[in-house]
């Protein structure tokens, strides 16, 4: 079944242009990976997707979710370090667009959260401050956040950024289990092409313009990702 749509999106800054007649379906399921130089358009569609920027063509169309039911892990920042709460409080306010900035959270928002406090395996991180938590326990807190928001489709902005490899293989393999038996759709923005290839099952290859979308065993054959290995 179609979960996403996006049809001849094209998305500009003033006169300068980030994103160019992009077009693509995914189904429920899916696990998409956007891959590309710095600068390509990438971080710009995943803003368009979630209603931060408006194209100036084309246009996104949701089949059984809205925007205000993605879950979105942007890439980490020192602000988002420091962030002074604890790991319960965090993860709860992912909750907050289902009933707006100020509603107080239900004992179902309560019981969502620790739901996945618990499916990410950091229970006994949940009384912790947040800023005193190393880099990859934090992005377990911030991707338990993003599933408070949906049932159904997670944007992911460079989730390893800056993690080292053991931790960041730790987090690849969460997603893929999210997305293979929680069923829930996955777009990740990522410069690790070896690891795009190999949890995604397709492949968008942005730069600017679509240059390649498709499953990822057509994308191997191609020689964008040869280009893509050497420049890493």
């Amino acid at each position: 079944m179609s979960l996403l749509s996006c049809e001849n999106i094209t998305i500009a800054y003033g006169e300068t242009v980030a994103v160019k007649g992009v077009g693509f379906e995914l189904q429920e399921g899916d696990y998409l990976c956007i891959v590309g130089e710095n600068g390509s358009g990438k971080s710009t569609l995943m803003k368009g997707i979630l209603g931060l920027v408006k194209p100036v063509t084309g246009a996104f169309t949701f089949f059984g979710l809205s925007q205000t039911q993605i879950g979105y892990l942007p890439q980490h920042t020192k602000a988002q370090k420091d962030f002074p709460a604890d790991v319960m409080e965090v993860v709860l306010s992912g909750c907050v667009n289902r009933h707006g900035l100020f509603s107080f959270y239900s004992q179902e928002d309560k019981k969502r959260a620790m739901g996945n406090i618990n499916d990410l395996k950091i229970t006994e991180l949940r009384k912790k401050s947040y800023a005193q938590l190393s880099g990859g326990q934090q992005q377990r807190v911030l991707l338990a956040r993003a599933l408070c928001a949906t049932e159904k489709l997670l944007l992911l902005d460079e989730p390893t950024s800056g993690l080292d490899p053991v931790v960041a293989a730790e987090l690849y393999e969460l997603i893929l289990h999210l997305n293979r038996h929680h069923r829930i759709t996955v777009i990740m923005i990522s410069h690790d092409v070896k690891s795009a290839v190999q949890y995604g099952n397709k492949i968008l290859h942005l730069h600017t313009s679509p240059l390649f979308f498709g499953v990822t065993d057509d994308y191997k054959k191609t020689d964008l990702i040869h280009k893509m290995l050497r420049d890493i």
